[in-house]
């Protein structure tokens, strides 16, 4: 973790390996959320909806930067093309935000191959450090790093890469997630909380840290077991521990739908009703669901249209995160300028749904999980697959298949064909066959890494016979003739 470690080895300390975060193109621009056009015209640069956190006596910006999928650009290395973060992209970016009224941006060490605070700190470090508040977070994935020692050197090597002496919201990071130690025992939530936080100390020594001022708020993030979330409440409650923030998914599927969705998850209405009992803010991550919420069946969109013709898909998820008054800001991650300016449009000012329109979205979300998508958010801690399976890309497809009306057609229906067509040319197209789901072994190496607790074998030997079953009648239909 000091200053000469390469960047390889640092990933491996991590325990994400070569892992790489994908860009969504999913996220709320023109063009690219199921038809809707964003608003028009000049945004303006001081009407940043902002948000009071009490204990430190500041304002937040509604919209807050997720800076997990910073742009990438290509560079040749040794004679191979290979994506490297586009810093000069980057910096524009964050220029345009900071310009803008956004003041909170949220990274990690485990980010874009470990390169996102790094990126992230050049970017913010040509602004005045009182006009930003940065997160980031004790990401001790991996059992090499839970000892005291290599839980210390990631915070201090965030300061570095960060080029600041504190950290303005510091996150435990993902609490509740399943793990496995280094004896290849599985760990259950409560298990890895003790073994990554409360065991080794660093809990303690975060707070510590809050007291010398080095981070000012002490908070976590949430994906898994709730025994977990209602343990550290109670912590909370007892006065052992204060919470400043809590990080939580929240949209308008997830509201009710979570545990539908995936029963290791929990609906946001109660997550976040046991935050705003306690006043504790809450910060919100996953206001797209990994991008899905920016592409919606095409009745419900047209429901979005009538109402708002103006605003993006995309812009209805963000306002509902945004409406709740116990949110701090919601996080976005925008690779691109227009999902920058789209959302910009969405927070300046905010306009809080009415009830109405909340319940417009909660009955889309009634429709939308009847529908059989795996509930991934492209974040890549999963990868890299020692089979060389490329699990996010097969979701995505199979996810945007679904959104497209290419899925699961009756055989006599008219459809049936061009949808066939367009799964099977479009599995091809997106992911290379050698690593496509039926090369997949069930290892479950994956599973413990999955923040949204998905059976990924499981769900990959589904995608498969779809697939097998939709070539099958490819091949029969070729012997007939």
């Amino acid at each position: 973790m000091n200053k000469d470690i390469s960047r390889r080895a640092f990933l491996k300390a991590l325990g994400l390996g070569g892992a790489t975060i994908a860009v969504p193109s999913l996220i709320g621009c023109a063009g690219q959320n199921g038809g809707s056009k964003a608003s028009q015209g000049e945004i303006p640069t001081d009407k940043m909806t902002m948000r009071h956190n009490p204990h430190t006596n500041e304002d937040v910006s509604i919209l807050g930067y997720g800076c997990m999928r910073w742009p990438t650009k290509k560079e040749e290395k040794d004679g191979e093309e290979i994506d490297v973060l586009d810093q000069e992209q980057i910096n524009r970016l964050v220029d345009f935000a900071i310009g803008h009224g956004v003041n909170y941006f949220d990274t990690s060490p485990a980010y874009c191959k470990g390169q996102s605070e790094t990126a992230t700190g050049t970017a913010l470090a040509r602004h005045d450090r009182s006009k930003y508040f940065v997160a980031t977070k004790l990401s001790n994935f991996a059992p090499e790093t839970w000892s005291h020692e290599a839980g210390v050197a990631m915070f201090e090597n965030s300061l570095q890469q960060l080029q600041t002496d504190h950290i303005d919201y510091y996150l435990l990071h993902c609490i509740g997630m399943p793990t496995r130690d280094l004896q290849g025992h599985d760990l259950n939530g409560m298990e890895a909380l003790h073994a990554r936080f409360l065991d080794n100390g660093m809990l303690d020594w975060c707070v510590e840290q809050q007291r010398k001022g080095r981070i000012r708020n002490l908070g976590w993030s949430y994906h898994g077991d709730i025994e977990v979330v209602d343990y550290l409440l109670s912590l909370h409650d007892a006065g052992k521990y204060h919470w400043d923030f809590v990080q939580i998914q929240l949209n308008y599927v997830d509201w009710k739908h979570a545990r539908e969705i995936n029963p290791g998850n929990t609906n946001a209405e109660y997550l976040l009703g046991e935050l705003k009992k306690r006043h504790i803010p809450a910060v919100i991550m996953e206001p797209l669901l990994g991008g899905r919420l920016a592409k919606v069946p095409e009745y419900i969109a047209k429901k979005y249209l009538e109402r708002e013709p103006e605003r993006s898909i995309a812009s209805w998820a963000f306002r509902y995160a945004g409406t709740f008054p116990e949110v701090l800001t919601v996080l976005s991650g925008m690779t691109y300028m227009e999902h920058l300016e789209d959302n910009l449009r969405s927070f300046t000012p905010l306009k809080p749904l009415s009830e109405e329109e909340v319940q417009m979205l909660l009955d889309a979300a009634d429709d939308i999980v009847k529908n059989p998508f795996v509930a991934c958010n492209y974040c890549n801690y999963c990868m890299p697959c020692p089979y060389g399976i490329d699990i996010p890309s097969i979701f995505r497809h199979y996810n945007r298949c679904i959104d497209d009306g290419n899925y699961n057609h009756e055989r006599e229906s008219a459809e049936y064909r061009r949808a066939r067509r367009a799964f099977l040319v479009g599995y091809d197209r997106s992911v290379p066959r050698l690593r496509q789901a039926d090369h997949c072994i069930g290892c479950g190496e994956c599973k413990s890494h999955c923040p949204q607790r998905i059976d990924i074998p499981a769900e990959l030997q589904r995608i498969d016979r779809y697939a097998e079953s939709l070539k099958t009648d490819v091949l029969q239909q070729t012997a007939k003739k």
